[in-house]
């Protein structure tokens, strides 16, 4: 797995017990060969993500969660590691998972090791271009999008999600759940997600399907291809059982395109020019699941609501110390999530 943004891989001691973890690795994974480089890799926001390497050049990746306090129900890596061995055979791609580690006495977390990856994460519109040629870059969406009607198209219950799952209420859980984790722990008020919750809890639409969601779906989440397609989706943190149209109204939020005014992330990786628009894998995602379009408005301001709550998060760990090296300041993601929450709550206000 690359990456080619600007501050990637670091060494890095923060979060890792060398000794305890190198035993683990010892015993655990097959063919590891001490001694362990631990490097964390930059732009993780929520778990912190290491990139492991043995004396023989061998690469994984480690996940464990952030430092310091930490919500109920959050950052959750062995229900993660989980997720992704029940994927492991469904044509979803995702990295393989070589082995878990609950015992608490050893790095003072849960951790969870998967296997490496050699695609790119592309985090910025300068890695897209320097990736792929604009003739090329078509693939990369549709790929994305293409991989997402791959997931909703699963039936959760046939690959390990119980039967209740399945029932209806996830935008209805997902706004009591983000006001919930907003509300715990914070380190400011703001009420345009206090007030987008309310006017989205008004309008919310039936539910007409469940399927397994990933939660946090966009480009720098997946490892690409040389060929534009995707390797590996990662970060399944937030993945569920759910509403699909929620699942995608995400990926389109994140899917800036040159002339939107207002962004979910600060650099977006998709104003590189070549790609499809977000019309256009809307269109694509609804003629490959079968799926209604008409609330796709309401998904687009559930997300901006939920994404604000994130960055909101992002922004108190960071302010505390939580999220060890960061290549940002704690204001930048302060005055990030005042943007978002900003835009969610225009875009509620919009809701028939």
């Amino acid at each position: 797995m690359t990456d080619r943004s600007t501050a990637t891989r670091t060494t890095a001691t923060l979060g890792i017990d060398r000794l305890a973890v190198t035993a683990w690795f010892e015993r655990s994974v097959p063919n590891a060969l001490a001694p362990f480089s631990f490097e964390q890799i930059a732009g993780g926001r929520s778990n912190l993500t290491y990139l492991v390497t043995d004396t023989s050049g061998t690469r994984w990746v480690l996940r464990r969660p952030p430092l310091g306090k930490i919500v109920a129900t959050a950052h959750d890596v062995v229900r993660e590691a989980g997720i992704l061995s029940r994927l492991s055979d469904t044509g979803v791609p995702v990295p393989t998972v070589v082995g878990v580690c609950t015992d608490l006495e050893i790095n003072g977390s849960p951790f969870f090791v998967m296997e490496f990856l050699d695609g790119e994460i592309l985090r910025d519109s300068d890695a897209v271009e320097a990736f792929l040629p604009p003739t090329e870059r078509r693939a990369l969406g549709n790929s994305l999008v293409d991989t997402l009607a791959r997931l909703h198209s699963l039936d959760p219950a046939a690959h390990g999600w119980s039967q209740r799952s399945t029932s209806g209420g996830y935008v209805e859980r997902q706004l009591s759940r983000w006001s919930a984790s907003w509300e715990g722990d914070r380190v400011r008020v703001l009420e345009d997600i206090s007030r987008t919750r309310d006017a989205l809890s008004r309008r919310t639409p039936p539910q007409l399907r469940s399927s397994v969601v990933h939660g946090d779906y966009r480009l720098d989440n997946a490892l690409m291809g040389t060929q534009g397609q995707v390797l590996g989706v990662l970060d399944w943190e937030l993945s569920t059982v759910g509403d699909p149209l929620a699942d995608l109204g995400q990926f389109l939020m994140y899917w800036a395109q040159p002339g939107d005014e207002v962004t979910a992330l600060e650099t977006p990786p998709t104003f590189a020019a070549g790609l499809p628009t977000r019309d256009e894998l809307a269109d694509r995602y609804l003629t490959a699941t079968g799926m209604p379009g008409d609330d796709l408005e309401y998904y687009l301001a559930f997300n901006w609501w939920k994404t604000a709550c994130i960055v909101e998060g992002v922004y108190t760990r960071v302010s505390r110390g939580s999220m060890g090296r960061t290549d940002r300041t704690p204001e930048s993601f302060g005055v990030q999530a005042q943007r978002l929450a900003a835009q969610a709550w225009s875009c509620a206000q919009n809701l028939a």
